[in-house]
């Protein structure tokens, strides 16, 4: 509670985000893969398609889950992108907006989110400005997991809980789901993946350095 002009008024409820919010894939699928990406990245833009091309050769057996790590000291519009991508997803065109946003990764300024939101059949002026601010909830939750994580670029990639380490090509992403196998997901009951990285680990990230990054919207 607080008090506001002599007026007891109530804070409104912060509700974590669902860490599988964002999939592609059947449910049910046995393998499951989290991908920390960021919509500005050159490497996460060519990852996009070879996941998608993963998930859709899978015979249902592969499962994708985006989650935001938006390297905001590096690139200037990885947070709005991230947002706008959150509003996108609240009315069910989170996918559509990904693969837009990806595919024309050179133009991820307000004007041209706004034509990406018309094209996917929404408001142009929800996934901008002040009506998107309170999705940022949401790519909090998912950058303060990476953190936990100890993720420092982008795309970082965990298969079924593991951090995978090899190329972004769709023959060794294949043979790492293989070796998963079908069996039960390592991810924890919180939903991030159970994989604890060592500090040390090098960066995927173009060019980011290896500091932990303060998010914008933190008070610490």
């Amino acid at each position: 509670m607080a008090e506001v002009g002599g007026n007891t008024v109530k804070k409104a409820k912060r509700l974590a985000a669902d860490p599988f919010r964002h999939s592609r894939g059947f449910p049910d699928a046995g393998v499951v893969i989290v991908e920390y990406g960021d919509f500005e990245c050159p490497y996460c833009a060519r990852a996009a398609g070879i996941l998608r091309e993963l998930v859709n050769t899978s015979d249902g057996q592969v499962r994708q889950v985006f989650r935001h790590f938006p390297v905001f000291d590096v690139h200037p519009y990885a947070l709005t992108a991230a947002l706008a991508a959150e509003v996108a997803g609240a009315h069910g065109r989170f996918w559509e907006m990904h693969d837009l946003m990806f595919a024309n990764q050179d133009k991820l300024a307000d004007k041209y989110l706004m034509g990406f939101a018309r094209a996917v059949g929404l408001d142009a002026d929800l996934v901008v400005g002040d009506p998107a601010q309170p999705y940022g909830d949401a790519v909090e939750d998912d950058y303060a997991g990476a953190a936990q994580l100890r993720v420092e670029g982008t795309p970082t990639i965990f298969i079924d809980g593991v951090r995978y380490r090899g190329r972004l090509e769709l023959g060794p992403l294949r043979s790492a789901v293989a070796r998963a196998g079908s069996g039960s997901s390592r991810l924890s009951a919180g939903g991030r993946p159970a994989d604890e990285p060592s500090a040390d680990e090098p960066s995927a990230d173009d060019g980011a350095d290896r500091r932990r990054r303060r998010a914008p919207w933190s008070r610490r």
